[in-house]
């Protein structure tokens, strides 16, 4: 993987990479759900409503001025009073393979801990506005939603990458997955649709995932559920909704959709012939 080492050249990277891979993740996942098989008797939707073509232009218009502050980082992390003391480095070799692969589950779980008390502070009343209300325009997501932050919250946002720069060592490649990952991750959790089979909530395993329907929530509720991968921080700190279970059931119950589809086409039928 080529990665630039002056400032400018990341920065020009951060900023491209990370439109492409909004453009990729986000826009098929659009593409799928959205246009192809949207209305699908096998495809149901968490939030009965669409989207307006406003919400789109919304999302993807601070979506791009988020990637525009995330290119900043690169000059934060080599200002030469800061990069002496970062952890970033460059060669497998420093720490050796076994490290490489098993810093990326302590990684995800940084950023999720990052990311839910981060998330859950911006929803004080006294900083809501400030930081987060932009994002909180959606309250029906679309995966265009995933980086539709106001420029307060994008920095916000960004500073897991700083965290990671004085914490634990961290390869460039860590940092190119991990943002793989999270833009994934993010774009499912802002879906509208649960791809995660029924009951999974309830599996011994599947009850610590984040799930579509649980992000879904908080842009309906507005409280509870914040973290990003995973559950146990909603769990331990009792901010998971209380109805979480219902709605990923009723969310992931295809058979009402069907049996509903199939009504309307027999109904359709009949009125043609």
């Amino acid at each position: 993987m080529f990665m630039p080492t002056d400032s400018v050249g990341q920065s020009i990277y951060t900023f491209i990479f990370s439109i492409i891979r909004y453009l990729f993740f986000a826009g098929a996942a659009f593409l799928i759900f959205y246009v192809i098989f949207k209305n699908h008797p096998f495809v149901k939707k968490i939030q009965k409503r669409w989207p307006s073509n406003k919400d789109y232009q919304r999302e993807l218009f601070y979506s791009f001025i988020t990637f525009f502050i995330f290119a900043t980082i690169p000059f934060i992390l080599n200002n030469r009073f800061v990069k002496p003391h970062t952890t970033i480095y460059w060669h497998i070799s420093k720490y050796g393979t076994a490290y490489f692969i098993l810093a990326f589950p302590l990684l995800l779980l940084i950023h999720d801990t990052y990311f839910y008390w981060m998330h859950r502070l911006m929803h004080h009343p006294k900083l809501f506005k400030f930081f987060h209300v932009v994002h909180h325009k959606s309250t029906n997501p679309s995966p265009f939603a995933a980086f539709a932050f106001q420029p307060t919250e994008a920095f916000v946002e960004a500073g897991v990458i700083i965290v990671y720069a004085f914490t634990i060592p961290v390869h460039v490649l860590h940092l190119f997955f991990i943002l793989m990952i999270m833009t994934m991750y993010n774009v499912y959790g802002h879906l509208g649709f649960e791809l995660y089979p029924q009951n999974f909530n309830k599996h011994w395993f599947g009850k610590w995932l984040n799930t579509s329907v649980n992000h879904n929530m908080h842009h309906q509720y507005f409280k509870g559920n914040y973290g990003l991968y995973f559950t146990f921080w909603d769990r331990i700190m009792n901010t998971l909704h209380k109805d979480y279970d219902a709605h990923y059931e009723d969310a992931t119950n295809k058979n009402e959709t069907i049996s509903t589809q199939t009504k309307i086409n027999t109904t359709v039928t009949e009125v043609t012939y």
